[in-house]
């Protein structure tokens, strides 16, 4: 008996030791715990409660150059409803009339909402949906209902806020607006304004505190940010809505016509190398045209005979030439080693000087021009395109810039047909703005200026940054072969033999060249064989105000590819409508004279926005910018019909704002 008890003791005594150790185990781990990684658990334990989400804040408008909305930031608001937060009473007396503002709103029964609410209570949701996408005013107005009213913690209220980009244009200059996206790994796609001037437009995020409920969900935590969200700021740029209007309706209208690929217009202010338009369109599955890429400024291809204006500069700079110098088309072919240059016109031309063959566009007295004048020493035409930076890129801010092509000898593709099909705009390679670019400088008087799309950043009614003219070159070459180019140019389509006529008009004067180039031509039978169809030029011709060019890809051949055809009528149009709304007057040039009217809408604003009461205030004849930021802030519904500054407004100044959901505005 006793051996019995004294085992049972030993037993006791083990299982006391056993639970013993184990306590002390238990104790230090909570030591442990505590004192050691008590921080590191308190904050995996916050992380999988409460958790900081970013609010991105509103980016900042993008303008035309006379005020109009591009690109808009607008918020939008989602609300959601916690049945747990509301205590039985206070639901119980609210319930109804809460269900009877929301269906006035939005235009359901009051006995819906009551279901939907009453199921919500019963099931305990916290995150139950009850309107989506909706405006300031509408958020502002919701906030104020029955229950609602109360807030987040007594009234069940959850707000959620978004921004989206709204382009007021449309379809219009869509990619050349385009915009500036962030993956969920930080990385960016830049497109278009949007893209480039991103770093002033985006401003900088804000944080707020969000609680983990059911199912995954994040329930906003009280009604205020952490860290507010702080704006970005206003981009001015240099487009004119009115000519980028008229250039996309041009170039769309003409591209249905020639049922081509794709095609670009860009239309730029000569003296300041402003982009007042450019206008992408390209082809989809469906037969219908939109901007597709942005083909401006990122093709890269051969531009054919508007390369003659290159090759007729460097050949009058070198003195190889004069315009009088006569050159032999012979039957309109000419054989270079086992190749051939052909003129369009079977037959030739005959005899003709450098100006004639510039006018008529004869392939095969360029290529003899520029081959027999260059053939011992083909560096020296080579260093003398370099040295009018057609080698060079423009260094657009716009992503995806094309890279020129100008081989040197020795070059990989260089041979001894290189300078004849070079002359004629083979073997080389530009975008259309680096065309463009050049032509301008002829217009310009030799100075070469680098394309701008944008005049200032801002923010209110305070300029951050201004951006001035920049100059590439201040002549790309003598004003004596300025001159001679610049009479051949407006000859082209002043004569009636000259590749332009058929774009003549005795009201304005216009000056270019036409160009019609083979594309994919290794294989004449494919069915990726065709044209590029091109006029690039200035108007008006003796006193330019700006450049254009036209390029249009793979018109039909059956309707028509050569560029006086295709893409000519283009220019003419843009030019014609240009010039019959704002007719060119003699001016005098002031430098450093500040924009008063841009100033004083600005000052305007910033006035009657500091100024926030209850009253609607008068807007006419302010920029629509302006207008539509400062009533938003409001609160109210802005509704916007045409473009430039307001005509008129649908309510009255002095209105109650309270008592008034919408207003349109007429802008001319």
């Amino acid at each position: 008996m006793a051996v019995t008890e004294k085992n049972i003791l030993t037993r006791l005594y083990v299982v006391a030791g056993c639970l013993f150790v184990f306590a002390v185990a238990v104790m230090v781990k909570l030591v442990s715990i505590q004192m050691v990684d008590g921080d590191k658990y308190k904050k995996l334990a916050m992380d999988r409660t409460e958790k900081m989400f970013t609010i991105a804040p509103n980016r900042g408008n993008l303008y035309s150059d006379d005020g109009s909305l591009l690109a808009t930031s607008v918020s939008r608001y989602t609300i959601r409803f916690d049945a747990v937060t509301v205590k039985d009473k206070v639901f119980q007396e609210n319930i109804k009339p809460l269900s009877d503002s929301l269906a006035k709103m939005f235009g359901k029964s009051s006995s819906h909402y009551q279901r939907l609410f009453r199921k919500a209570k019963n099931n305990k949701n916290r995150y139950k949906l009850i309107a989506r996408n909706l405006d300031y005013s509408d958020y502002i107005k919701i906030k104020s209902f029955p229950l609602f009213v109360k807030g987040p913690n007594r009234g069940g209220l959850i707000v959620e806020q978004k921004t989206v980009r709204e382009h007021p244009l449309g379809k219009i200059a869509e990619r050349s607006v385009g915009y500036e996206r962030v993956d969920e790994k930080g990385h960016y796609t830049r497109v278009g304004l949007e893209g480039a001037f991103g770093q002033y437009l985006r401003g900088t995020e804000g944080k707020r505190l969000k609680q983990k409920i059911a199912k995954g969900q994040w329930k906003p935590i009280g009604l205020d940010n952490i860290v507010e969200p702080k704006d970005g700021y206003d981009v001015v740029s240099t487009i004119d809505i009115n000519i980028q209007d008229i250039a996309h309706h041009a170039l769309l209208g003409q591209l249905e016509k020639y049922k081509a690929d794709h095609g670009c217009v860009i239309v730029m202010e000569t003296k300041t190398g402003e982009v007042k338009a450019i206008s992408n369109l390209g082809i989809t599955s469906s037969g219908k045209y939109y901007e597709r890429l942005n083909y401006a400024i990122g093709e890269s291809h051969e531009p054919g005979s508007t390369f003659k204006l290159m090759s007729m500069v460097a050949a009058l700079e070198d003195k190889v030439i004069d315009t009088s110098t006569v050159f032999d088309t012979g039957n309109g072919r000419w054989k270079i080693y086992d190749r051939t240059v052909r003129d369009s016109k079977w037959g030739g031309y005959g005899k003709v000087s450098a100006a004639r063959a510039f006018e008529i566009s004869s392939n095969t007295a360029f290529a003899k021009m520029i081959h027999e004048n260059y053939k011992d020493n083909p560096e020296k035409f080579v260093d003398r395109l370099k040295a009018m930076h057609l080698h060079e890129e423009l260094g657009m801010p716009i992503k995806g810039e094309g890279k020129p092509v100008i081989r040197n000898p020795g070059d990989k593709g260089w041979s001894g047909i290189s300078l004849a099909w070079m002359s004629h705009g083979y073997e080389v390679s530009l975008t259309p703005l680096q065309t463009l670019t050049f032509y301008n400088a002829i217009a310009n008087g030799g100075g070469m200026v680098k394309p701008r799309l944008i005049k200032e950043v801002k923010e209110w009614n305070k300029t951050i940054l201004k951006f001035d003219k920049e100059v590439i070159s201040e002549s790309v070459c003598s004003k004596e072969t300025i001159g001679k180019v610049r009479q051949i140019l407006k000859d082209i389509v002043v004569k009636k033999h000259g590749t332009g006529h058929g774009l003549y008009s005795s009201n304005f004067s216009m000056a270019g060249k036409t160009g019609t180039c083979q594309k994919n031509y290794i294989d004449k039978t494919s069915d990726k064989f065709g044209y590029i169809s091109s006029f690039s030029g200035y108007f008006p011709a003796d006193n330019p105000k700006y450049s254009c060019i036209v390029v249009i890809h793979e018109p039909d051949k059956s309707v028509g590819y050569y560029g006086a055809d295709v893409a000519g009528p283009v220019f003419k149009s843009v030019a014609q409508k240009i010039y019959t709304t704002s007719p060119l007057t003699d001016e005098i040039d002031v430098l450093d004279n500040e924009d008063e009217n841009l100033n004083k809408n600005f000052q305007k604003y910033y006035v009657q926005s500091q100024e926030r009461g209850s009253k609607v205030p008068n807007v006419k004849g302010m920029s629509g910018m302006d207008a539509i930021s400062l009533l938003e802030n409001l609160g109210l519904q802005v509704e916007v019909k045409g473009n430039g500054k307001v005509k008129s407004q649908s309510v009255p100044q002095g209105a109650d704002i309270l008592k008034t959901q919408k207003i349109v505005l007429e802008l001319s």
